[in-house]
C-alpha cells in the first residue's frame, strides 16, 4: 500500500494554494595570556573583559523599570555579544531545525487596527517559509528531546519581511535578556565533559531554574506534555512576547500572536519519546516531510489576542512579563488567518540552514512593546546572523531576501550580491531626485509615539514579582493524567540530578504550586522530608481559575486525520480486507502503512504479492498513533514467537493506543500483553463494518481510561 499524494482533505475539501495575483513562489533557486585569565575566575568580583566591576548582572539598562532598554549598556553589549559568537557554525540555539514553504492567507481586513499590509485585505496571500526546531541540542540530536520548539515564521509581505519568532510554549524561563546566556550555558553540555546532549535532566539546569523563581512557570510547561509532542503539525506555536498593533490614524492595540493547528494538539508518552528517539531520531522532520509529499498539508489558523493598556492595567499580572501568559478566558483570540505549509524544500543547507529570523524584523504597522526580553532579542539576532552567516549581506541569501521591491545604499562587504549602479551610494542627493531611493511619503515605518520618562536603572519592576501564580493556574488547567505526567517527569528528570540540594531545592519551588505535586515528586525522589517552600514575594492566590485551553487532553481533537495506522501483517492474510480497512482510516484523513516481517512484502491468500513500506525491526508502534494485528490463520502460531511483535503490541497497549486485531491474531496479544484485559480500546474486527467502527474510535487517539490500571 503506497502513500499516495491527497487532493482533498477528511472534509472532502479540495487541497491547494488559492489563487491570487500577488503569490509567487520563493525564487530559492541552487546553483550547480591564559594565566591571567585563570586568576581572574580565581576571584570572586564579576568584571567586563575589560576588568570593570560589575554591579549588576541580573538586570539590563533600561528608562525606568518598564521602559525599553539603553543602547549604552555596555555590559549587556558584550555578554549578549560574545554569547552571540560562541560557536560556529551551526546557531547556538535551535540548531536542531527543519523547514518548509508555504503561504499565509488573511480572512479578512484587519484596517481598523493595523496597517500591515498583509492585513488589509480579505483573501491577501502571502508567501512563507517556517522552520521548526528543539532548542538546545545540536544539529545531530534526535528530535523527541524534552525541549522548547522553536516555531520562527518568515512572511515576504509586500511592504517587506516580517518575522514571528516563537516557540511551542507561550511564556519563557527569563524575564530579563541579560540572563539568557545563562539559562542556555546551564542547559547545554558542561564545558568540561561535553555532555549532556539535548536533555533537560542534569544538575547545572536544574541547579539555575531552581536558583531562579521566574523559572517556574516555563519550567511546569517543559515538564508537562508540551515538552514532547507528537508532531510540530500537532503543536501550537505563540509570539511569547507582547507587541503593538498600529493602524494609520497611529491608534496602537496590544496583540498577543498564536498559531492554532487545524489537527489540533497531541503529544506523546515519555517511554514513547525514548523509544522513538531510538526507532527514528528524524521522526518530527520525516514526518513532516511525508506529510507534505502526501498531500496532508499542515495548517494552523493565526489568532490575535487584542487588548488595549486600560486592560492591560487590570491584568492580573503585567503584560510585559514573559514568564506570564494571558488566559483565552480573560481576552479571547480572534481567528484571523490560516498558514499553510504545501512545499518541502529543495536543499536544506540553503533554505533550512541559512534562513535567518530576527524578532527586529517586522513591517509597517506591527511594533514592539518594551517588554525586556523582546528588547534583548532584538539586540541580539543581527550579531547571531552576522556570525553565523559569514557577514553583513545574510539578506541577500535567496530564502532570506523580501520579494518585494526593495533599495538601499549599503554596500560592499563579505559576499555581496547585490550593490548600487552608478554614481550613487549616498542620501540625501542630487542625482536620483524623482527616481527612487528617497524616504517614503506614505507608509513607511514609523515608530509608535509612545510617552516615556524614567531614571536610568538595572532593576525589575514590582509587578514581575509574581513567579508562583500563574505556574499554580497552570498546573491545575491539567486533567488528573496530565497531572501525573508532569510529576513523573518531574521525578524522571531529578532522579538525573546528583546533587541533593538542588533536587530539594526544586521541591521548595513546587510546594508554591501545588501541594500534592511537591508531594508526589518528593516521593519519587525518596526525599528525607519536605523542605520548607520557597520564598515568595507576592502571596499566593486562590482566584485564577482554570483555563482549559492550557490543556492539551481537555480539548483534544475529535479527529484522527493527519495520523497513522500502522498495520501488522503476514503471508496468507486477506487481501480484500486490507484493501477495506485502509479505505475506511483514508476516508478519516489518516494513512495506513503495512508492517511486515521482511521489507519485501507478503503474500496475501490469493497469491498475490503486497509490498510494505515497514519491517518490525525499523517500525515499532511507537512511530505510529494506533496499530492494527491483521494475521492468517497459518500464521497465528509463528508470528506469536516473534519478540519483535510481542514488543510490537506491548507498546502499543502500555502507551494507551487502540489496537485492532483479526481472530487469528489472539496468540500474538495474549503473549504480549501476560495476562493484561482485552479492553475497550481492543477491538476484534474482521468486516469492513468493524474496520469502520475503528476508524471512528481512533479519533480519541488514545484509549486513556487504559493508563490508571497500567500500573507502569
Amino acid at each position: 500500500m503506497a502513500i499516495t499524494r491527497k487532493t482533498k482533505n477528511a472534509l472532502g475539501e479540495p487541497i491547494g494554494r488559492p489563487t491570487s495575483a500577488r503569490y509567487g513562489d520563493l525564487a530559492v533557486e541552487l546553483g550547480a595570556g591564559g594565566e591571567t585569565h585563570q586568576r581572574a575566575f580565581d576571584d570572586h568580583e564579576l568584571t567586563t573583559q575589560q576588568g570593570t566591576p560589575i554591579a549588576d548582572d541580573q538586570n539590563s539598562l533600561r528608562v525606568g523599570a518598564r521602559g525599553p532598554a539603553l543602547l549604552e549598556d555596555f555590559h549587556f553589549r558584550e555578554k549578549l555579544f560574545h554569547f552571540d559568537h560562541e560557536r560556529i557554525p551551526e546557531r547556538v540555539v535551535n540548531a536542531r531545525g527543519f523547514g518548509a514553504h508555504g503561504f499565509f492567507e488573511n480572512y479578512e481586513s484587519l484596517a481598523d487596527i493595523t496597517s500591515a499590509d498583509l492585513f488589509q485585505r480579505a483573501g491577501e496571500v502571502t508567501p512563507a517559509f517556517v522552520r521548526f526546531s528543539t532548542a538546545m541540542g545540536s544539529r545531530g540530536s534526535f528530535d523527541l528531546a524534552r525541549d522548547v520548539r522553536g516555531f520562527a515564521v518568515k512572511l515576504y509581505t509586500q511592504r517587506g519581511n516580517w518575522d514571528l519568532v516563537g516557540n511551542n510554549m507561550p511564556v519563557f524561563f527569563i524575564q530579563d535578556p541579560m540572563k539568557f546566556p545563562d539559562l542556555v550555558h546551564s542547559a547545554k553540555p558542561a564545558p568540561d565533559r561535553d555532555f549532556p546532549q539535548a536533555q533537560s535532566a542534569h544538575d547545572n539546569f536544574w541547579d539555575f531554574v531552581s536558583l531562579m523563581p521566574e523559572s517556574m512557570h516555563m519550567v511546569l510547561w517543559l515538564m508537562s506534555d508540551r515538552g514532547i509532542p507528537r508532531s510540530v503539525r500537532f503543536m501550537e506555536g505563540f509570539g511569547v512576547h507582547t507587541f503593538r498593533l498600529v493602524n494609520e490614524a497611529g491608534v496602537s492595540t496590544f496583540v498577543k500572536f498564536h498559531w492554532k493547528p487545524k489537527l489540533g494538539l497531541q503529544s506523546v508518552l515519555w517511554d514513547e519519546a525514548l523509544k522513538i528517539n531510538g526507532a527514528d531520531p528524524d521522526f518530527h522532520r520525516r514526518d513532516l516531510w511525508d506529510a507534505i509529499e502526501a498531500g496532508d498539508f499542515p495548517e494552523w489558523e493565526l489568532g490575535l489576542q487584542l487588548f488595549g493598556a486600560d486592560t492591560a492595567a487590570l491584568l492580573p499580572f503585567d503584560a510585559l512579563d514573559p514568564t506570564k501568559l494571558i488566559t483565552e478566558e480573560l481576552v479571547p483570540i480572534r481567528r484571523v488567518g490560516r498558514l499553510v505549509l504545501d512545499r518541502n524544500v529543495k536543499n536544506a543547507f540553503a533554505e533550512t540552514e541559512q534562513v535567518a529570523f530576527g524578532t527586529q524584523n517586522i513591517v509597517p504597522g506591527i511594533e514592539f512593546s518594551n517588554d525586556p526580553l523582546l528588547q534583548g532579542r532584538n539586540f541580539s539576532y543581527l550579531d547571531t546572523q552576522v556570525k553565523r552567516l559569514g557577514g553583513p549581506n545574510f539578506a541577500q541569501l535567496p530564502i532570506n531576501a523580501p520579494q518585494c521591491p526593495f533599495r538601499h545604499f549599503q554596500q560592499d562587504g563579505s559576499m555581496a550580491a547585490f550593490n548600487p549602479s552608478g554614481r550613487v551610494n549616498y542620501a540625501p542627493n542630487s542625482w536620483l531626485i524623482g527616481r527612487g531611493a528617497a524616504e517614503a511619503s506614505s507608509g513607511g515605518f514609523v515608530s509608535y509615539g509612545e510617552d516615556l520618562s524614567g531614571a536610568k536603572v538595572r532593576a525589575r519592576p514590582e509587578s514581575f514579582a509574581d513567579h508562583y501564580n500563574q505556574a499554580r493556574q497552570f498546573y491545575a488547567s491539567q486533567t488528573p493524567l496530565e497531572r501525573q505526567h508532569i510529576a513523573a517527569a518531574f521525578v524522571y528528570d531529578l532522579s538525573k540530578v546528583e546533587t541533593r540540594a538542588i533536587r530539594s531545592r526544586v521541591v521548595s519551588h513546587l510546594l508554591n504550586v501545588d501541594d500534592r505535586l511537591a508531594m508526589n515528586v518528593a516521593e519519587g525522589l525518596r526525599l528525607d522530608a519536605l523542605p520548607e517552600a520557597a520564598t515568595r514575594v507576592v502571596p499566593l492566590r486562590r482566584d485564577l481559575g482554570e483555563s482549559p485551553s492550557l490543556s492539551i487532553m481537555a480539548g483534544r481533537p475529535r479527529t484522527f486525520s493527519g495520523r497513522r495506522l500502522g498495520v501488522l501483517v503476514t503471508d496468507g492474510v486477506d487481501s480484500s480486507f486490507l484493501r477495506q480497512l485502509e479505505t475506511e482510516l483514508n476516508d478519516v484523513g489518516a494513512t495506513v502503512e503495512l508492517v511486515a516481517p521482511a521489507i519485501g512484502g507478503i503474500k496475501s491468500e490469493d497469491g498475490g504479492w503486497i509490498e510494505a513500506s515497514k519491517t518490525l525491526a525499523t517500525a515499532p508502534s511507537v512511530l505510529f498513533d494506533a496499530v492494527a494485528i491483521v494475521v492468517a490463520p497459518q500464521a497465528s502460531k509463528e508470528i506469536a514467537k516473534s519478540l519483535l511483535a510481542c514488543a510490537f503490541v506491548a507498546d502499543a497497549y502500555a502507551h494507551c493506543k487502540f489496537i485492532a486485531y483479526t481472530a487469528d491474531a489472539r496468540p500474538l496479544l495474549e503473549r504480549a500483553l501476560a495476562g493484561s484485559p482485552l479492553d475497550g480500546g481492543c477491538k476484534q474486527v474482521e468486516t469492513g463494518m468493524a474496520a469502520a467502527q475503528f476508524a471512528a474510535q481512533c479519533a480519541q487517539l488514545r484509549f486513556w481510561a487504559r493508563e490508571p490500571v497500567l500500573g507502569l
